[in-house]
């Protein structure tokens, strides 16, 4: 097992790690037992009862986040004419319209977080699976990353503004950033109700049983905090 430092120690002796907390007692408690000098990340991890497995039992979707992540999102798009004008002009931070840039791809340079492209490039992109399929970064209809030219504008401007994919992993297990240390308890709150909003519509029609089984909040190197699965479920909008 690791050694953890004093600071975490005492982080996590303010944790009742046998007990379930509401949302904003788990938000409070993640505030306060963030050890980092730096603003930590918050994040998210959901047990499902589903089987990934099966292809039925999938859960991949995303979700605005109504106050984004914290982060800045580089985003490429893979598009030309048109389309290609479009994405720089909503801010792409980089337009694969040559092959080019598709061949510093291939090479395998992947400076960026997000990668949109239109149906009529999947041709070459698909050439570029090997270097970003293993990172997560291929564009797919199902995240909402293969678009048309005229949507490409919403969608750089969602990703830039907090649009996140979510996906079920092998384990069951979705694992989702919903903000910063930084941000208030508030905002936290709106961001983790949005997700789970958008957990509880994308639960596959196959699912039996309890499909939200366990809730976990961390921050970057802080301990875990148990969440009721039930009352992040029920979860309202603040006020």
């Amino acid at each position: 097992m690791a050694k953890h430092g004093k600071k975490y120690l005492a982080a996590a002796a303010k944790v009742d790690h046998d007990r379930e907390y509401n949302p904003r007692e788990a938000i409070a408690l993640i505030k306060e037992t963030s050890i980092t000098s730096f603003d930590a990340t918050v994040e998210i991890h959901i047990r499902l009862g589903v089987d990934p497995r099966h292809a039925d039992q999938q859960v991949r979707n995303v979700v605005v986040l109504p106050h984004g992540t914290g982060k800045a999102v580089r985003v490429v798009v893979f598009a030309e004419g048109d389309g290609a004008s479009l994405a720089r002009e909503a801010g792409a931070d980089y337009v694969a319209d040559d092959d080019e840039m598709i061949k510093k791809i291939q090479n395998g340079w992947t400076d960026f977080d997000v990668a949109i492209a239109t149906p009529d490039m999947m041709g070459k992109v698909g050439r570029l699976g090997r270097v970003l399929g293993p990172r997560g970064l291929m564009p797919n209809p199902k995240a909402g990353t293969v678009v048309s030219a005229e949507d490409i504008p919403r969608v750089v401007n969602e990703t830039k503004a907090g649009r996140v994919e979510f996906r079920v992993d092998k384990t069951s297990n979705l694992h989702v950033s919903i903000g910063k240390v930084s941000f208030d308890e508030n905002q936290i709150y709106e961001n983790m109700n949005a997700l789970m909003e958008a957990v509880k519509k994308a639960r596959p029609a196959s699912s039996k049983g309890t499909y939200v089984r366990r809730v976990t909040l961390t921050t970057t190197m802080g301990p875990g905090i148990k969440v009721d699965p039930i009352q992040s479920l029920a979860m309202e909008e603040s006020e």
